[in-house]
């Protein structure tokens, strides 16, 4: 199996006592030593206008953590395309990967949090259009070598040639979410990679990848298992206090996510909140880890409420039992 971790840093707000940049400083710390414990990559998220001080200019921090690691793979969890300039996004990502030495897994999606939509002052109905035609434009500029032009209904450009080149050919690996039945069999028929996403449940989960793996089979392709990576949340506690404790807070963190998403299905119980946790006992999240790969998913994303301590007990006393 393959290990990598997902989630995002936090800046605190705060008057000139506040120590702003701290909980940054911790996150790039964090993944230089899970590069040292063995970790495969980082994927980190995207998101505006919270007020919690999330990641929102995701690929200057990969670029910073880029520059002091060697091994680590740098991944978006996910760019949300239609807020970007494709032309732009296309530039940065492949700097990033031919500094890196092409170490980028470049995640894409749509969007969910509609509070986002409305700061950006862009209809949500615009979304999947947006991210095709952004999709386009980047796929174009990575691959052409000569002059070329678009004209479509929100970018138009004239005769330009995107730099630089990425290390990756034909261009950075390229992951994308999917969340529903319609956007697995696009990532599928698109051949990407596929993300899925730490609020899904355990059932929710081996659905989708059998629609993945079907989808892939029937245009006569073979599904690689490492091509879906799926992020938990994982935390190693040793009492039903910290158990507790550590739910209490996972519930709140989901409701907060709630608040700036979508209308959805989201159901705010307690089962629902455990459905897309491993918390537990280093036994018990060795037993999860293993049903996991049980039903075929080589590749998990640990998202760690506990940072580094977790990450450091996982490396030690888990990964050995499925390298």
């Amino acid at each position: 199996m393959q290990f990598g971790m997902f989630g995002s840093a936090q800046a605190s707000r705060g008057g000139p006592d506040t120590n702003t940049g701290a909980g940054f400083r911790e996150f790039v710390e964090r993944n230089i030593e899970a590069e040292a414990l063995g970790y495969h990559s980082t994927f980190l998220v995207e998101h505006h206008f919270t007020g919690f001080g999330q990641v929102s200019a995701t690929l200057n921090l990969l670029t910073w953590i880029g520059a002091l690691t060697s091994t680590l793979r740098l991944g978006t969890a996910v760019t949300v395309l239609p807020w970007h300039n494709p032309v732009l996004l296309a530039e940065q990502i492949a700097t990033l990967d031919l500094l890196s030495e092409g170490r980028v897994d470049a995640g894409i999606g749509k969007g969910y949090r509609l509070k986002e939509f409305e700061g950006f002052a862009m209809p949500v109905e615009e979304a999947d259009a947006r991210f095709e035609e952004c999709l386009e434009v980047m796929l174009k500029a990575w691959t052409s070598d000569s002059p070329w032009s678009h004209r479509g209904k929100y970018w138009q450009y004239d005769n330009v040639v995107v730099e630089p080149p990425s290390t990756q050919k034909p261009h950075p690996q390229l992951w994308m979410g999917a969340g529903s039945p319609r956007s697995v069999k696009q990532v599928a028929q698109l051949g990407f990679n596929m993300l899925l996403g730490q609020y899904d449940s355990f059932d929710m989960i081996v659905d989708e990848i059998a629609m993945y793996k079907s989808e892939i089979e029937s245009l006569g392709r073979t599904f690689d298992p490492m091509s879906v990576a799926v992020a938990r949340s994982v935390n190693i506690v040793n009492s039903n206090d910290d158990y507790e404790e550590a739910m209490n807070n996972r519930m709140a963190a989901r409701r907060r996510t709630q608040e700036h998403a979508l209308q959805s299905s989201f159901q705010d119980t307690r089962e629902a909140t455990e459905a897309g946790t491993i918390y537990g006992s280093l036994e018990h999240v060795t037993k999860e880890i293993q049903t996991l790969r049980d039903v075929g998913i080589e590749y998990v994303l640990l998202n760690c409420p506990a940072g580094i301590s977790t990450l450091r007990r996982f490396a030690k006393d888990v990964i050995p039992s499925f390298a």
